[in-house]
């Protein structure tokens, strides 16, 4: 029996940019300067074209691959005939002068461990996704990249001549690499390396410590969120839903997406997770990101660019793809698609700016304007399809799902409006939940007793979930349950995994299983009482984590491997918040 795809893939990264180490230790995915720029290092997707940073033993070897605890710095052990060493991969952040010290440098040490091992330093990037290749020369201590859409530069103690010309030599003593993009790195080479090196393992460990964790699968909590905050870009608080594109949702498909933008449906599920884990700065640069792209809610897209740019077109690029699976695309189409869920959610992801006092500055954004013209674009669009929440490209609905989120976008609107005693806002909110709850119930089959995918009720769809985890049906209502094992019934595969939908779409029917659906199922049972099935399922999902606790978007419903793109966000928010929600719940029970 073949042994079930993972990607064998661990992150680095300092809330600027992402790096991608495969367990032999190929940099195989790096765009710079920006997580959404074009990659520099893209083997992944190509490797012929992608380029690539990687150390080659010469002699056989085999590999480990692990995180420095509690950190995001990746150590790739190899053990060789002739010797054993490490490749230690981090991107620097920590704290300085009263900001963070997120520079634009890939530092990478190989470390002799035992013997001499003889190997080969291959530094070959890419430019403009491929299509341009570097002008190299080398320098008393470095070697420059010119030519690329970005310049580079390798500063190092090994010999250059060795790298440039890609020639075996002996690992006599530790080699020293940082691989910067702009200025060039005039700092001492290896006590920097090794002070930035403390300096950021003690970050990120100082940053764990602070984050609120329940007794309850710490491991997975924490590997999860430090994956969620390095997929923050920092300078505008956007959250990326993954830094790659085009991996595959399952071989042959041609379902091959861009997914390095900030989409607003994952805003809601995102910012709970962050607070959740007491991580309030990184609620609130989100928040910020989120008011910001309100200046035109007329035209409220699904989805923006990390920087908050609004197009974001989508075209094929000539690469191979992953395994040769294309095609690869950059952008995303999905930008202009008409998702009217989004109101909603930016409601419900605005809330804690009216309601929470632990957040900074709250006061200068508390005009209820946005609110009002959030309910009243939803109020204008009620009765319009949209491509929902899957971003079909080939036909429009009156989605179960956005229905759903105009009702709780209602209902968060009501408690701001009873906070801050507006009458004018409370009103329109009682009407539009009113509207809503009317959408919802044509989407019921009384013949089936569940709620369907859209109004035409022809359907199932995971994100019926979405009715027991915000509450529209309760969890003492025989209905609710009745609805539940329907889903459960219709969507759930032999292995514990959920479809996000049985029907037959754009691309024709759908094989893989959407992870964050399988936490909606979770979630469902938790709600439910069912805490035991609850756990145990979410063990089931987690045995599927990668050698270093990542997860993908999609598992296979044959033999749950990984596919889609990776690591995906919302798989690790619905991590934390499912584990969040056990644990209150367990609480509950004890205390009650």
């Amino acid at each position: 029996m073949n042994k079930a795809h993972r990607y064998n893939l661990a992150i680095t990264g300092n809330c600027h940019y992402l790096a991608y180490v495969d367990d032999q230790s190929d940099v195989s995915w790096l765009c710079w300067p920006y997580m959404d720029s074009s990659f520099i290092f893209g083997s992944l997707l190509d490797d012929e074209k992608g380029g690539t940073f990687k150390v080659v033993p010469e002699s056989k070897f085999h590999t480990k691959q692990r995180y420095v605890e509690n950190t995001a710095v990746i150590i790739t052990s190899f053990y060789c005939e002739d010797g054993d060493f490490e490749v230690i991969d981090f991107a620097p952040r920590f704290s300085i002068h009263d900001r963070y010290h997120k520079p634009l440098q890939l530092f990478r040490k190989i470390k002799r461990v035992k013997g001499q091992p003889r190997i080969k330093v291959i530094c070959d990037p890419r430019g403009h996704y491929g299509e341009s290749y570097p002008e190299i020369s080398v320098g008393s201590n470095h070697i420059s990249y010119k030519g690329l859409h970005y310049p580079l530069r390798l500063t190092t103690n090994a010999a250059k001549s060795y790298i440039k010309e890609e020639r075996v030599f002996g690992l006599t003593e530790d080699i020293y690499m940082v691989l910067s993009g702009g200025d060039p790195f005039e700092a001492p080479l290896k006590e920097t390396f090794e002070e930035f090196y403390y300096k950021t393992v003690r970050y990120w460990r100082g940053w764990v410590k602070d984050t609120f964790i329940p007794n309850l699968f710490q491991k997975e909590m924490i590997r999860s969120s430090i994956t969620i905050k390095l997929h923050q870009f920092e300078d505008t608080g956007a959250i990326m839903a993954s830094g790659t594109t085009s991996l595959p949702e399952y071989p042959g498909s041609k379902r091959n997406w861009d997914y390095r933008y900030c989409w607003l449906r994952d805003s809601y599920f995102s910012l709970g997770a962050l607070n959740s884990l007491g991580h309030f700065e990184e609620a609130e640069r989100f928040l910020h990101f989120i008011n910001n792209i309100l200046y035109d809610i007329t035209n409220l897209q699904p989805m923006y660019k990390i920087n908050g740019e609004a197009e974001i077109p989508e075209k094929e690029i000539p690469l191979k793809g992953y395994r040769g699976d294309g095609p690869v695309r950059i952008g995303n189409a999905a930008y202009y698609q008409k998702q009217y869920d989004s109101f909603g959610q930016v409601i419900l992801t605005l809330l804690p700016l009216y309601m929470d006092e632990r957040i900074i500055h709250r006061e200068q954004m508390l005009s209820l304007d946005p609110i009002k013209k959030l309910l009243t674009e939803i109020e204008i669009r009620m009765d319009e399809p949209d491509a929902g929440i899957w971003e079909f490209r080939g036909k429009q609905s009156k989605h179960l799902e956005t229905y759903v989120f105009h009702w709780a976008g209602a209902k968060a609107s009501m408690k701001i409006a009873e906070h801050y005693q507006d009458d004018e806002l409370n009103e329109l909110a009682a009407r539009i939940l009113k509207l809503s709850e009317l959408n919802i119930e044509k989407c019921y089959h009384p013949e089936l007793e569940c709620y369907m995918s859209d109004q035409n009720r022809q359907s199932y769809d995971a994100s019926a979930f979405l009715l027991i985890i915000l509450n529209y049906l309760h969890p003492d209502d025989e209905r609710t349950h009745k609805h539940f094992q329907r889903l459960q019934k219709e969507l759930l595969t032999p292995e514990g995994m959920i479809y996000r939908y049985r029907a037959h779409d754009d691309f024709g029917d759908t094989h893989a299983t959407f992870l964050i659906c399988t936490y909606w199922y979770i979630e469902s049972m938790v709600c439910l009482g069912f805490l035991d099935e609850a756990e145990e399922s979410l063990n089931n999902i987690i045995v599927h984590a990668n050698h270093v606790g990542l997860l993908s978007e999609d598992l296979s419903s044959e033999d749950g491997g990984q596919w889609g793109n990776f690591p995906q966000t919302y798989s690790h928010v619905g991590l934390i918040n499912t584990v969040s929600r056990i644990a209150r719940k367990r609480d509950k029970l004890i205390f009650e």
